[in-house]
């Protein structure tokens, strides 16, 4: 089989009527031919890589700005979070030969005024402020019960003591009548035990006619010692109930005796200054209502023991108050004088702090804040003496807050020194 193809179904004839070849223009080269492709200018490279500089710079700027931010806030916050505090160191006062410490004055004796019996008051013969001597009348009481009491027991022992006479007279018979055997051994023998017991039932008639004459005496109430009225509490006609005044009694006082010829001061001194108080040493006590005046008192005894709770030794110092200057009850200043010379601390009176631990003071230390128990010496008002708890070189805490606690961080605001 015969494979030839015709060639002009496939490929276009090349030859141009007439029997010519066609003339085609040569192709050009692509490298030489075509215009070449326009490249990006140098300064627009530089423009986009300036760009993104300044773009990542203000990116970075903006975190960095963030976070110094965050770190400022939380800077600010803690710092919020401490307290500031004002501060003060205390004020050294010197060196001093004596302490002042405060007390209250008290009567020698002072004593409530009781009914002994039950009645009515008749009548008072005394009132508040006036002067009565030992063994003075003072009232009288009007007691019928008592005195119809009185004549009862009278009768009765008149009564026991005719059947005593007659039980006598039985038993001398009886033991005559024995001796000529008139009369058997057992019934004197009765005769004589009744007789005794006749004369014990006198005895008690008796005992109990005394115990009512008492009673009866008690009707006039008398002054137990020389003193002042300071307190009467009863007037005429009222109800009187014999005792002293209990939780199962109603009886009230009638009157209350002060001794003031002499004056009790009871003075409460620091343990620090404890060993220098001596019974028989002196004091001079003055009062703010008598400025420039000192009264002269005697140490006359101590507790001779430290109270726990205040830490402080109980003195009695006694003083004459012969024209009655000196009234009981009154606020006094003691000066005592102490043999060796002690250094004295003061502190604003805003530095305390009242708890239930006692007298505390914030004391700053390394930045955190120390609650330091004192004790107090002499209290001047705006400014207090501290005995023991503080050192001069301390920092104190000014108006401290009820919420300061122990080991709370501070800040300090300013320091101070208390000026004495």
């Amino acid at each position: 089989m015969s494979t030839d193809i015709n060639t002009e179904m496939t490929t276009p004839s090349t030859t141009q009527p007439g029997g010519s070849t066609p003339h085609y223009p040569p192709h050009p080269e692509p490298q030489h031919g075509l215009p070449e492709p326009k490249g990006i200018p140098t300064g627009v490279w530089l423009a986009v890589a300036i760009l993104s500089i300044f773009l990542l710079a203000a990116i970075v700027y903006g975190l960095l700005s963030r976070a110094a931010a965050a770190r400022h806030l939380e800077q600010t916050t803690k710092a919020s979070s401490v307290p500031t505090i004002s501060i003060t160191h205390p004020a050294v006062l010197g060196m001093s030969s004596e302490i002042a410490l405060p007390g209250n004055t008290q009567a020698y004796n002072d004593t409530p005024i009781y009914a002994r019996t039950n009645g009515y008051l008749k009548q008072w013969f005394v009132d508040i402020g006036q002067h009565v001597k030992q063994g003075q009348l003072m009232a009288i009481i009007e007691t019928p019960e008592v005195d119809e009491q009185l004549q009862v027991a009278q009768a009765d022992l008149k009564s026991v003591q005719a059947d005593l006479a007659l039980a006598n007279t039985t038993s001398e018979r009886y033991q005559n009548l024995l001796k000529s055997d008139s009369v058997s051994k057992q019934e004197t023998d009765v005769a004589v035990s009744g007789a005794l017991a006749k004369q014990a039932a006198v005895d008690a008639a008796e005992a109990n006619v005394r115990r009512l004459q008492q009673l009866q005496s008690f009707e006039r109430v008398y002054a137990p010692f020389a003193g002042i009225v300071t307190v009467r509490n009863t007037d005429i006609g009222a109800l009187i109930d014999s005792g002293s005044a209990t939780t199962s009694s109603t009886a009230k006082e009638l009157f209350r005796i002060a001794a003031i010829g002499k004056l009790r001061v009871y003075v409460a001194v620091p343990e620090t200054y404890a060993p220098a108080i001596h019974d028989g040493g002196t004091a001079a006590l003055t009062l703010d209502e008598y400025p420039g005046q000192e009264f002269t008192g005697t140490v006359v005894r101590n507790s001779s023991a430290i109270d726990q709770s205040s830490r402080t030794l109980n003195v009695e110092v006694d003083v004459e108050n012969p024209d009655g200057k000196l009234l009981p009850g009154a606020y006094v200043f003691a000066h005592f004088k102490i043999p060796q010379q002690v250094r004295r601390l003061s502190v604003p009176a805003n530095a305390l702090l009242f708890r239930a631990e006692g007298l505390q003071v914030g004391v700053v230390r390394n930045g955190r804040v120390h609650l330091q128990r004192v004790t107090i010496g002499k209290d001047n008002g705006s400014t207090l003496e501290i005995a023991t708890g503080l050192t001069a070189e301390d920092e104190i805490v000014l108006d401290p807050s009820d919420s300061l606690t122990e080991g709370q961080q501070v800040q300090i605001a300013n320091t101070g020194t208390v000026t004495p």
